[in-house]
């Protein structure tokens, strides 16, 4: 019985810090479709490996984020997509590919991620998918500025 009531306490405490810290932000979101784009990413080295900007939509519903989202762009304005990472049209290198692909996967898991947690404090960069991460939470950023009220 003791143990029963230990872990009831443990879960109840931490519940309650869990809904405290999530409602610790005084910013309050009007409800619509807000879209935020995040600056060019340029490689240092010089390669145009991973470089692009992201673009990101939220939908705030009854003041929460209710859908989200994320995808990224060459430079150009070329959707990466299926064929981001190919060259002419084909597989050229398989772990470069692969990479990409990988990277462009992450774009749906951070925008589901911000669904599911209501605000960026938490989501965490995913291996693989670091630039499109920093394109992620700028991009959020900017959308969440015009959704405040």
């Amino acid at each position: 019985m003791k143990k029963i009531i230990a872990c009831s306490f443990i879960v109840a405490t931490t519940a309650s810090a869990l809904f405290t810290a999530c409602g610790s932000s005084n910013v309050t979101y009007k409800d619509g479709t807000y879209t935020g784009q995040s600056e060019v990413y340029e490689n240092e080295d010089g390669s145009e490996d991973g470089n692009g900007y992201g673009v990101v939509t939220i939908t705030i519903e009854d003041g929460q984020i209710s859908d989200c989202t994320f995808q990224t762009y060459e430079v150009d304005g070329t959707l990466k997509d299926e064929d981001y990472g190919k060259e002419d049209g084909r597989i050229a290198n398989k772990d470069y590919y692969n990479k990409a692909q990988k990277a462009n996967a992450a774009c749906s898991e951070y925008a589901a991620m911000l669904v599911a947690n209501g605000q960026l404090d938490g989501i965490d960069a995913i291996s693989g998918a670091t630039i499109n991460y920093n394109e992620f939470v700028e991009a959020v950023e900017n959308a969440l500025k015009e959704a405040e009220e």
